[in-house]
């Protein structure tokens, strides 16, 4: 079995492999747009225009975080013509690191005494 050192090790690397997408969803303005993407309900996508007018963002902001989240691999983009529709498909492989580092971090944590100070 490997030791806590190990295991500590591997979970920094695997936290590192999932920084983009942490920091795609780490920012509150990109949260917001992610809420009001879904609000919309629209699957087909949604234009950058129309997530602009529900939040307090300009155009150039939007369409900024919309790049990161894209980057990420959170959203993708459908263009019918000059139209372009942004639409969560997000990347299973991103998604499935990410999900695998937090179980990771849950059980190492689960493992480590308790260092508050309380006696209970």
């Amino acid at each position: 079995m490997a030791s806590q050192r190990e295991e500590i090790q591997r979970l920094a690397e695997e936290f590192e492999s999932c920084q983009k997408i942490l920091l795609a969803l780490g920012d509150e303005n990109r949260q917001h747009l992610i809420l009001e993407m879904m609000r919309i309900e629209q699957c087909g996508g949604v234009r950058v225009g129309t997530i602009t007018e529900r939040s307090h963002l300009s155009r150039p902001a939007v369409s900024h975080h919309i790049q990161i989240l894209k980057d990420a691999g959170i959203l993708k983009l459908r263009r019918e013509g000059t139209k372009n529709y942004y639409y969560f498909d997000a990347d299973t492989g991103a998604m499935n690191r990410l999900i695998s580092m937090l179980e990771h971090a849950k059980k190492i944590m689960e493992q480590l005494p308790d260092r508050s100070g309380n006696d209970e």
